[in-house]
């Protein structure tokens, strides 16, 4: 954390106060390649001849372990002789005195006088220094703590493993001055708890592995005056992946069976066929109905974050098992005491109501020949939701657009025999849904709500929680609250897709009294055209760069988070043309 605040303040706050870290090239570099041999750990320090017994006035404590795991045993060495050279590695350092603790990568020691030496991934920059600021300060923090255990420690190097240069840092009394600023620096910015702001259009982001967290030019542009946004919006770089290479596992087979082999999940079916899926490249498992999950299994995608996604044999979500809720306990605090503001709640209400109306409006253009008066009654009804004065009436507004979005929504299909007389629209039901177009729909709702209750609850929000819809025992509110808008532009999308595409057929239902629903091979086939859409790389109306959908949910529940902080003044509404 001494790097990071020098850094960047709000990479040191996001990865220490509210516990955020994500992965990307460099770091996962770092971690595999060039910390893989010395996070081993192997060798232990030797005492200080000053030092004969463990501290007991608040002085270093010292730990020698293999990088992983503290019940795991050091190799077996030779005792290091006080008098001779000795290395020891992975070395965990803390100080009550100076209030500090961390991992030296390798020690290099000559009876008391030792050097420690810091791995990094890149090239030695071409500075005067040898390395920058934020590098030459960690080190002197571990200097500082060699020093404070009682060893004589006057040099430390950095070694770049793609030069391969083994780099001398001066240790001086400036550079100790403006480490100790750094260690108090960042206590100050986590008792303040507030999150410093982005850096405007910095280089340094580049790099960074949080910019998906971060979301630096993002809250730029929309902390920016409307006058000046469409200028900025064409400088906003896409930091992160526009696309997450993982891929959702979905097991619908009646009696199948989830277990663990190796690095990967082994799904067994009734009749004892084995298919393999890589752990590495699953982003989350969706299971339907009686599907078994071994206790190994769930373990380990518990402890690679990899979400478990339930749903009844039907189709309806019922519920996820994840790791430990995030770490963000102060997003959580903020969106509690938002539930609280009636006004608050109220303005955001108005804002999805009206975002969802207007996308309602943009389906019906696109793809159905609609007469002008549909349009403008639902221009008419988006304007009105800025007059209403409780979300009471913001429901009525809703369903007078409903109404009028719905009683369009066969012309958006294709008008031929096949179609028009096998999928008859008359009104939107649901539990259960009584036709097939209302079966798809229901189903498609129940994935989109799988999708933005995983988004919630991996920036740290609580997606039981909402602001418009009404909180009840196991309903996913807030989830329900952020898919408003995206409804009609995926949701929607996805059905009339198949069903003009010739994918789904009357013949692809069973319907009874009870109600009507998908069999287990159409389902199949509307799961995968949910995945092609959530795929589907669009250009983001708002900041201008190429993203796709899943990602898109993501980056909205970030946003929500930052709106929840204060930090930017609205919670931005997706809007597709």
């Amino acid at each position: 954390m001494v790097n990071e605040v020098l850094y960047c303040e709000r990479l040191a706050y996001l990865e220490w106060a509210q516990k955020e870290f994500a992965d990307n090239f460099f770091t996962v570099e770092g971690r595999t390649v060039v910390h893989r041999r010395v996070d081993q750990g192997a060798g232990r320090l030797v005492d200080p001849p000053e030092r004969t017994k463990e501290p007991t006035d608040g002085g270093t404590t010292l730990a020698t372990r293999r990088a992983g795991s503290n019940a795991r045993k050091a190799k077996t060495i030779d005792e290091p002789s006080a008098s001779a050279p000795w290395t020891a590695q992975s070395i965990w350092l803390s100080s009550v005195k100076l209030r500090l603790t961390g991992k030296i990568d390798l020690v290099r020691g000559n009876g008391g006088v030792v050097s420690p030496v810091e791995y990094k991934r890149g090239e030695k920059p071409d500075v005067a220094e040898g390395a920058w600021l934020p590098e030459r300060a960690q080190l002197c923090a571990q200097v500082l703590l060699l020093r404070d255990a009682g060893y004589r420690c006057d040099e430390a190097f950095i070694w770049y493993a793609k030069s391969r240069e083994k780099v001398p840092i001066r240790i001086d009394d400036h550079l100790i001055e403006i480490t100790k600023r750094a260690i108090a620096r960042v206590r100050e910015i986590t008792r303040t708890a507030e999150l410093p702001p982005p850096l405007e259009g910095s280089p340094k982001c580049v790099g960074c592995s949080l910019p998906g967290l971060c979301l630096p030019d993002e809250v730029a542009l929309l902390n920016t005056a409307e006058e000046r946004r469409r200028e900025r919006k064409a400088r906003t770089r896409l930091l992160h992946p526009p696309n997450d290479d993982r891929a959702p596992l979905y097991v619908q087979e009646h009696g199948a069976k989830i277990g663990l082999s190796k690095s990967r999940l082994s799904v067994k079916s009734r009749e004892g066929e084995t298919s393999y899926v890589r752990l590495p490249n699953t982003s989350q498992v969706c299971l339907f109905g009686n599907v078994q999950v071994t206790t190994q299994a769930m373990r380990e995608l518990l402890a690679r974050g990899i979400p478990v996604a339930f749903f009844s044999i039907g189709g309806w979500f019922m519920g996820r098992t994840q790791a430990l809720e995030s770490k963000n306990v102060e997003l959580r605090v903020a969106q509690y005491r938002a539930h609280l503001d009636e006004a608050w709640r109220l303005r955001f209400s108005r804002s999805i109501v009206r975002n969802k109306i207007i996308n309602q409006r943009t389906m019906l253009r696109r793809n159905g020949e609609v007469g002008e008066q549909t349009l403008f009654e639902l221009k008419q009804l988006a304007r009105k939701c800025e007059s209403q004065d409780s979300r009471a009436s913001l429901l009525g507004i809703e369903g007078s657009a409903a109404r009028v979005y719905f009683q369009s929504f066969e012309k958006m299909l294709k008008q031929n025999g096949d179609v028009s007389s096998s999928f008859r629209f008359e009104t939107r039901n649901r539990r259960p849904p009584t036709d097939p177009l209302n079966a798809m729909l229901s189903f498609a709702y129940s994935l989109l709500t799988k999708e933005l209750a995983l988004a919630c609850a991996s920036v740290g929000l609580d997606p039981m929680l909402g602001f418009f819809h009404q909180t009840r025992f196991g309903r996913p509110a807030l989830a329900l609250d952020l898919m408003e808008p995206f409804r009609p532009i995926v949701a929607d999308s996805i059905v009339i897709s198949l069903i003009n595409n010739g994918e789904i057929e009357l013949k692809d239902f069973v319907v009874s009294r009870v109600g009507c629903a998908l069999r287990p091979h159409a389902r199949k086939r509307v799961i995968a055209a949910h995945e092609r859409r959530m795929k589907h790389e669009i250009t983001h109306p708002i900041f201008g760069y190429r993203i796709a959908y899943r990602r898109v949910l993501e980056v909205q529940a970030r946003l929500l988070g930052r709106h929840l902080h204060g930090e930017i003044a609205d919670y931005p509404e997706f809007r597709t043309r």
